[in-house]
């Protein structure tokens, strides 16, 4: 029973829904966890940062718990983190840019989940007010709500859908949004 805390508070559901669709397996999910954690050594020009149980399986979660894939996932995410520094200071929703972000809807986070248990973001692209919220500060609010949403395991195993409504969005809003921007943005989501 000692690996079951890992998976504590899942409905049976959704532990089966992990076992079927994400090759789930809660007997070995300690050696799984493990071998990703064999590999942080491969990768000493990153700093991981968090390399506990918990946080390494949310990686096994979202890519199947092909462990390769998930260690580059994980290498991925914190050297995403050590190149882009200053978008991670003040990382709290309390941050004024980030705040302001949030209270203008981006993104909103919708109560219900959809039919198949994922959190809906959505994000209303002509509603940007470039005096109001700079890109990077609304990008750093949608990255600070995934991270915040993912802590819950069910969204782990169910996952996000992201809805970005670009109507009447205008070619001045469109002209801040530069190559390297839009890079930032996408690496930052994957």
């Amino acid at each position: 029973a000692e690996m079951t805390h890992l998976q504590a508070g899942l409905s049976p559901e959704t532990i089966e829904k992990a076992r079927l669709e994400l090759n789930e397996n809660p007997d070995v999910l300690h050696q799984d966890i493990q071998q990703v954690r064999d590999m942080i050594i491969t990768r000493p020009d990153i700093g991981f940062l968090r390399t506990d149980d918990a946080f390494i399986l949310r990686f096994l979660r979202a890519r199947k718990f092909h462990q390769t894939e998930a260690f580059r996932l994980l290498a991925q995410y914190f050297q995403y983190r050590q190149l882009n520094l200053d978008m991670f200071k003040n990382f709290k929703a309390d941050d004024p840019g980030i705040k302001r972000a949030l209270t203008d809807g981006f993104p909103g986070v919708l109560e219900n989940r959809d039919h198949c248990g994922r959190k809906i973001l959505l994000l209303f692209a002509a509603n940007w007010d470039q005096s109001r919220n700079s890109f990077i500060d609304i990008l750093r609010a949608i990255l600070l709500s995934l991270e915040v949403l993912i802590e819950d395991q069910e969204l782990q195993i169910n996952g996000f859908i992201l809805i970005i409504d670009w109507s009447n969005f205008s070619f001045k809003q469109a002209s801040k949004l530069t190559p390297s921007i839009l890079k930032l943005a996408i690496e930052g989501l994957q």
